[in-house]
């Protein structure tokens, strides 16, 4: 099995070399990774993003958004979080085996003193309380597994980042489980340090067979570096991925009750509705024509800017209303 160590924290390189090493490194080896990434949420493939953060969070602390490969929960990456990946052939595993993989960090674990057990889903718990999540993906007899594993994340802002706004949301995507979460250092004997962990997690997934470390070359670095720019770097994956989904958004503002309701097409709004009880000159049915075809991100302040947004709902601006659809 081939060892390969990021030494990057950005989370749109980690999550393209990942790819990277499924889809174009030897597909007749087995790799194991070890990589961190500084303050990001991970959204599973098939969620809806705006469902599954605390976007005034994170736009505050700037945290990054990134979508990964496989399907299941939001997670929240910091410097106190270790991810690790498998990647090998399916043929020796029945189905979405995920036990196979967690038991070199419960092995791990029990060496530090510390004793982890598998739910039989996809998580990792120390006295019933999650400190790790498991994903998997599957292509092409190839199973991708990775694990996000809180050594001494900021639980507060693992909290914080992943907290929903208020808002009524009618969606084909996957919501994640919130579960009560914990940190390994809650329940060390004495503390642990990355170092320590990386290198008793790396004896456990090796188990005594060659550890064969791979560098990358630049021919690596520069195609990883173009899928991170192409893809997982863009708000179309991160954000419009997940193809449609219906928001009822309202919020009572000083001058009367706005409801926006909204389907919407990667990322992007396909139709939208207004009404409450607010004052304006303009006409409802004209401000919502014009507002087909806006992506909802930065272009959307810029567009209600263009088109007077107080002219329909009086006492409410164009940053009022942005917040209250994004």
């Amino acid at each position: 099995m081939i060892y390969i160590e990021s030494s990057s924290t950005n989370p749109y390189y980690n999550l393209a070399l990942e790819e990277y090493v499924f889809e174009k490194m030897d597909p007749g080896e087995s790799y194991f990774m070890l990589w961190q990434n500084d303050d990001t949420i991970v959204v599973g493939k098939y969620q809806n993003t705006a469902e599954e953060i605390n976007q005034e969070y994170v736009d505050e602390h700037k945290i990054r958004v990134v979508r990964r490969l496989s399907g299941g929960g939001a997670v929240y990456h910091d410097a106190g979080n270790l991810n690790f990946t498998f990647i090998t052939d399916q043929k020796e595993l029945a189905g979405f085996n995920f036990k196979v993989f967690v038991k070199p960090v419960i092995q791990a674990l029990e060496e530090l003193g510390v004793h982890a057990e598998f739910t039989g889903r996809n998580d990792l718990v120390l006295d019933g309380r999650k400190f790790s999540g498991n994903s998997q993906y599957v292509k092409r007899g190839r199973v991708m597994h990775h694990g996000c594993i809180m050594l001494d994340s900021n639980l507060d802002k693992v909290r914080d980042a992943l907290r929903v706004k208020e808002a009524k949301f009618k969606s084909k995507s996957v919501k994640s489980v919130r579960s009560q979460i914990t940190t390994i250092n809650e329940h060390a004997p004495k503390k642990i340090t990355m170092a320590e962990f990386k290198e008793a997690l790396k004896r456990q997934a090796f188990d005594g067979s060659d550890m064969k470390e791979y560098k990358l070359t630049d021919a690596d670095e520069q195609a990883v570096l173009a899928l991170m720019h192409e893809k997982y770097e863009t708000w179309d994956w991160n954000f419009g991925f997940v193809k449609a989904y219906s928001i009822r958004r309202e919020q009572k503002f000083d001058s009367g009750l706005v409801t926006v309701d909204m389907d919407v097409e990667h990322g992007v709004i396909a139709d939208i509705h207004l009404s409450g009880d607010f004052f304006g000159s303009g006409d409802l049915r004209e401000l919502e024509e014009n507002l087909k075809g806006t992506p909802l991100d930065e272009h959307l302040i810029q567009k209600l800017e263009e088109l007077d947004i107080e002219k329909y709902i009086r006492g409410v601006s164009a940053a009022d209303i942005a917040l209250l659809m994004q």
